[in-house]
């Protein structure tokens, strides 16, 4: 598939929960990003919580005004964080890229970190594209499942 053009940023609405439940919910998606589902209601509470909390910028993205997925930032334990989930069917088509470019210049804070799982080689690409850095010294060992995480960092 061809490259989008039109990537954007815009506050969640209401409509978007939903598609950003399904995209969420696609097995695929899952495996690939090693980070469980919710359920419908755990979902809608989540993104209630996260809607409610001005310290967290949460941003749709949009591609032709068509919901491609989600991207936000917040502040754990004294550093500021960054993650994106965007739906299978945009997958390398350079959205993620895009959106993490303009979260990137909306969101001040450095440094900007990021983890994302060792087997994850898109979005790994994606944090690459847009500046960040692996930070091996703030690595853990695997889980008890096996899961590998790596630390990125963004300092400009």
């Amino acid at each position: 598939m061809d490259d989008v053009q039109d990537v954007g940023l815009r506050r969640v609405e209401d409509a978007d929960i939903e598609v950003i439940f399904e995209h969420q919910a696609d097995p695929v998606a899952v495996q690939i990003a090693a980070f469980p589902s919710r359920d419908r209601e755990q979902h809608e509470a989540h993104w209630a919580r996260i809607r409610s909390n001005d310290a967290v910028v949460t941003r749709t993205i949009t591609v032709d005004g068509e919901v491609a997925g989600y991207i936000g930032s917040w502040a754990e334990e004294g550093e500021q964080f960054l993650g994106y989930w965007i739906g299978q069917e945009w997958w390398g088509r350079g959205v993620a890229t895009r959106a993490l470019a303009l979260m990137v210049a909306e969101v001040p804070v450095r440094p900007l970190h990021a983890h994302v799982v060792a087997h994850n080689v898109g979005s790994i690409r994606v944090l690459e594209k847009c500046g960040f850095r692996r930070q091996q010294e703030q690595e853990e060992a695997p889980s008890d499942d096996g899961i590998v995480e790596l630390h990125f960092v963004l300092d400009d």
